[in-house]
C-alpha cells in the first residue's frame, strides 16, 4: 500500500512550514514545485515537491504556469506592496488678479508606508512636464520612487507614453489600472487625505503674491 493511502497516511507538516509553502506559492506566481522545495532548503526545511504540490492542492492553489495566468490585482498588490506606488493627480483653485485658475497637482503615494510625495504643481501638466517629472521621481540619490519597482497610475492621458518610458527608463515598471476598475484608483487616492493636509504649504507658492484671507478661503483652508 502507497504511503499517503488510508491506513498509512503520513502526518501533515508543521502548521508554520505549510504556511510558509502558502506564502511562497501566493507571492512568487511563476515558482513551480522545485523552486519552493529548493528555497525551502536554502532555509533548513527539507521537504519534497510532491509535499509542496500536496499543500498547494489542499489550499486550492494551482501550479505555477495556471497561478501565474490567475493572479488576480489583490494578490498582486499585497505580494509587491513593499515596492509599489501609485500615482495621482489631484487640483486646487487658485485665486489670481485675473480669477481662478485649476492648477494640477502630481502626487506618489508609497503604497506600503502611504508616505505621500508631492511631485510638482503647473497649470498645464503637458508632456514635456510629465517627462520632467518622470526624471525627477527616479533620481538615484533623491527620486520620490527610490527602492520602488512598479508605479500604478489609471488611464488619464496625462500619463503620457514619453512619461511612462522615461520611468522605465529609470527602472520603474509603470502599470495601467485596466478599465472599468473603480475600486483600483482608490490605490492612489489613499494619499487624498494627506495631500489635502499639505495645501497649505503648497498654495501660498501659486498664482503670485499671497492674498491673505481670501487667498485661503480659494482652497478651502
Amino acid at each position: 500500500m502507497a504511503p499517503d493511502t488510508v491506513g498509512t497516511r503520513r502526518p501533515r507538516i508543521e502548521p508554520k512550514l505549510e504556511a510558509l509553502i502558502v506564502q511562497m506559492a501566493k507571492e512568487n506566481s511563476g515558482w513551480g514545485y522545485d523552486r519552493i522545495v529548493g528555497t525551502l532548503a536554502n532555509l533548513g526545511y527539507t521537504v519534497s515537491d510532491e509535499t509542496v504540490g500536496n499543500v498547494l492542492k489542499r489550499h486550492g492553489i494551482a501550479p505555477a504556469p495556471k497561478r501565474s495566468q490567475t493572479t488576480t490585482w489583490k494578490e498582486f498588490i499585497q505580494a509587491h506592496l513593499a515596492v509599489l506606488a501609485g500615482i495621482d493627480f489631484f487640483t486646487v483653485e487658485v485665486l489670481t488678479w485675473r480669477g481662478l485658475a485649476t492648477y494640477y497637482v502630481l502626487f506618489f503615494i508609497h503604497l506600503e508606508s502611504r508616505r505621500v510625495s508631492l511631485a510638482g504643481v503647473t497649470r498645464h501638466p503637458d508632456q514635456a512636464w510629465m517627462q520632467q517629472m518622470a526624471r525627477n521621481a527616479t533620481g538615484e540619490t533623491w527620486g520620490f520612487l527610490d527602492r520602488r519597482r512598479y508605479a500604478l497610475h489609471d488611464r488619464d492621458t496625462k500619463f503620457c507614453s514619453v512619461f511612462r518610458a522615461t520611468l522605465t527608463a529609470g527602472g520603474i515598471k509603470p502599470i495601467q489600472l485596466p478599465a472599468r476598475s473603480p475600486n483600483l484608483p482608490g490605490v492612489a487616492a489613499l494619499g487624498a487625505p494627506q495631500c489635502g493636509r499639505t495645501k497649505k504649504n503648497v498654495c501660498p507658492s501659486l498664482g503670485g503674491r499671497k492674498r491673505g484671507p481670501s487667498h485661503r478661503a480659494a482652497f478651502g483652508v
